[in-house]
């Protein structure tokens, strides 16, 4: 069935670009399309929803930003937190891997980050 309709499809679609009555049709109902859009109900719809979304835009925007301004301190609090305290070397950090030119001790010539 889906191969049915999408082969009356392709053949209409077919038909309108390849022929030249089909391209006459296209060409009306693009002008029929255009004209439509440029009509003054349609383009006065337009200019209403274009103004409440940019009216709800600046809404929610402000509330938006509200939110991210709440989440930046929460975590540049516990950012300074975790980071001014006296112990800079937490026992969740990993162990250095000797040998490693990123810490501990080895052959590698690297001095070791601590």
């Amino acid at each position: 069935m889906k191969a049915k309709a999408a082969f009356v499809v392709g053949a209409g679609i077919g038909y309108i670009f390849g022929t030249a009555a089909g391209r006459q049709k296209f060409e009306k109902m693009k002008q029929k399309a255009n004209d439509m859009w440029h009509s003054d109900s349609v383009q006065s719809t337009v200019d209403d929803l274009q103004t409440k979304a940019t009216d709800f835009a600046k809404v929610q925007g402000g509330a938006l930003a509200d939110k991210v301004g709440e989440g930046v301190e929460k975590v540049s609090g516990t950012v300074k937190d975790k980071f001014s305290s006296d112990d800079h070397h937490s026992s969740d950090a990993p162990a250095p891997i000797p040998g490693s030119p990123y810490g501990g001790e080895g052959t590698s010539g690297a001095a070791p980050l601590r």
